[in-house]
């Protein structure tokens, strides 16, 4: 699948001429893909700009209320039944309503926070997806098998609080190989039906060398040793994975890692075209594509129901 972001940022495009005002023939050296990378380099830095103004808003950890679920009613008759008194059966587990869509569990990446996804979570909304919650774990985590842990408890206090036995999960760039992490290696499968990810090292990274001081950028380093448990066998993973990748995403190195290629592993690889690492999260064409994967239908054996739905022009 393909998805073509077209018109991304043609507003900027006169401000990004005006600030090489002395490059003769401008107009006509900007084509292809020259053209492509400025306009998505403008972008990144608007983005970029308006999140570091929405950054302090999501610093602090979302509020939680459980969704208001039918209670079981008493059959007609209860109050007048008699007999001795006797223990009573415990009240059933509270289950979702017959055709609610499963929670939605947002993961931001390296250094980052909730914020990154208002964007996105406003999309879902408008579509029907109502239940979805951001996980917010510290900068200071070196971990990413800490980090999968915490997510692993996060997803446990949703289904115990929804009613919902599974959920599903968007990681942008690190919170993707948080989430496989957990997925894979601590049995998350079992609760994660789709994790989709947006710009995530599937097979490590190189830019940015001076960054290792960090010991979980080391860890998105190729052959590092999470990376290598990632590799390992995975029979029977019951999750279905979505992974997009963007053609001029400059924080992955190679450009394909972000593919996602395990032989063990149900996974479809979505191109996107026109943007950069910052606007995968943010760019509606691509929260098009994110909500028409979550709306596929994965049957048991993990093979999905093709919809022809995950292009987007």
């Amino acid at each position: 699948m393909l998805v073509t972001v077209t018109r991304a940022v043609s507003p900027l495009l006169p401000f990004c001429q005006r600030l090489l005002p002395d490059l003769p023939g401008l107009p006509g050296r900007l084509t292809g893909i020259s053209l492509t990378l400025l306009k998505a380099t403008a972008l990144e830095i608007a983005i970029l700009a308006g999140h570091l103004l929405l950054y302090p808003s999501g610093i602090v950890q979302e509020r939680r209320s459980a969704p208001v679920l039918p209670s079981p009613q008493p059959s007609p008759d209860a109050a007048d039944r008699c007999g001795p008194p006797g223990p009573r059966p415990s009240p059933p587990t509270p289950q979702l309503p017959s055709g609610t869509s499963l929670p939605v569990v947002l993961l931001h990446g390296f250094i980052d926070n909730r914020s990154v996804f208002l964007f996105l979570r406003r999309s879902l909304a408008q579509h029907g997806r109502h239940q979805v919650e951001s996980l917010n774990y510290s900068p200071l985590t070196c971990d990413i098998r800490t980090g999968a842990e915490l997510l692993g408890r996060h997803i446990e206090e949703i289904c115990a609080r929804t009613g919902s036995d599974r959920v599903d999960v968007v990681g942008h760039s690190l919170g993707g190989l948080i989430a496989r992490y957990y997925v894979q290696r601590l049995g998350g499968d079992a609760r994660v039906r789709m994790l989709v990810t947006l710009g995530t090292p599937h097979t490590g990274t190189r830019v940015v060398p001076l960054a290792n001081a960090h010991p979980i950028v080391r860890q998105m380093r190729p052959g590092s040793a999470v990376l290598e448990e990632l590799a390992l066998p995975s029979p029977g993973c019951r999750t279905r994975f979505v992974s997009f990748w963007s053609d001029l995403d400059r924080v992955m190195d190679p450009l394909e890692t972000a593919c996602l290629n395990h032989p063990d592993l149900s996974v479809e690889n979505v191109r996107v075209s026109g943007i950069g690492h910052l606007a995968l999260p943010v760019h509606p064409a691509v929260a098009t594509g994110i909500r028409q994967a979550l709306d596929t239908t994965v049957p048991a054996d993990g093979k999905k129901d093709r919809a022809d739905g995950l292009t987007v022009a």
